[in-house]
């Protein structure tokens, strides 16, 4: 911090960065102030946004699967399959939720006539009559939790949590994925550093490539599995969002590795749109 800078405000956690850093000064505590952080905000948020849904009489979890029936269901209704994959939930707890809805009369279930053994779930009259009168209430809400970022600030941080968000889960959409544009699959940082170390290797933030298909770009520019991404364009590479915004589709793009603990430089030329 420049000589003169006012100290910023402190939180909650900066006693708790400190405190560990107190009693194991050897250790890089700096990961605390971001995860401590994370769940602290979503703790703030959630208790807020069960509070605003009570008084419609739901709770966060049946209102995320109410909402996710009302986003993929339209007239005909979604496969309970599909809702266990877009909320990320086991079949036992969607069901679960599913059957708390129906027995309020919020959604009904049909059979799936595309699968015999399964069960499409729409809204009822109630269910989406409850949803259009809550999803403003649910927005406002957000929105005032939000209040102390500027909107600049609320779309950097939404930036920086989908650039985490898709090390964690992959790319949603497989055109964007840039591991398929250059012909590999990419292990994610986090897990990249993990196996470089369980090897003896430095554990170096990058992508590190599991295989490559035979003829791609990747191929033709002489990567190979095993090595890390750690830079392209000049800049550094943590994650797909970063090696897809360096690459420039039909122009080659200077890539650095590390294979081992030797550095590599090679240009690869992702295919154009």
């Amino acid at each position: 911090m420049p000589p003169g800078t006012p100290e910023p405000p402190r939180d909650s956690i900066d006693a708790v960065v400190e405190g560990w850093g107190g009693i194991r000064g050897d250790l890089d505590v700096s990961p605390v102030a971001v995860v401590a952080r994370l769940g602290r905000v979503r703790g703030v948020i959630e208790q807020e946004v069960e509070a605003v849904l009570a008084d419609h009489g739901l709770g966060l979890a049946a209102f995320t699967a109410l909402a996710a029936v009302a986003r993929l269901g339209a007239d005909e209704g979604v496969a309970q399959a599909r809702l266990m994959r877009e909320l990320r939930l086991t079949s036992g707890t969607v069901s679960v939720r599913i059957d708390r809805l129906v027995a309020d009369g919020l959604v009904e279930r049909r059979p799936d006539p595309a699968d015999r053994r399964g069960a499409l779930v729409r809204l009822t009259a109630e269910g989406r009559e409850r949803f259009e009168r809550v999803v403003p209430v649910h927005l406002a809400t957000e929105r005032r939790l939000l209040a102390a970022l500027s909107e600049a600030e609320q779309q950097t941080l939404a930036g920086l949590l989908r650039k985490l968000l898709v090390s964690f889960e992959g790319c949603a959409a497989p055109g964007a994925d840039p591991g398929r544009a250059i012909g590999a699959v990419l292990t994610p940082a986090h897990q990249a550093m993990g196996m470089r170390g369980s090897v003896g290797l430095s554990e170096q933030a990058g992508l590190l490539v599991r295989s490559v298909d035979g003829g791609g770009p990747a191929d033709r520019a002489g990567i190979a599995a095993g090595d890390l991404i750690v830079a392209a364009a000049g800049r550094e590479v943590r994650s797909v969002v970063d090696l897809h915004e360096a690459l420039a589709p039909g122009t080659p793009t200077e890539v650095r590795l590390l294979r081992g603990e030797r550095r590599l430089a090679v240009g690869i030329a992702a295919p154009a749109a």
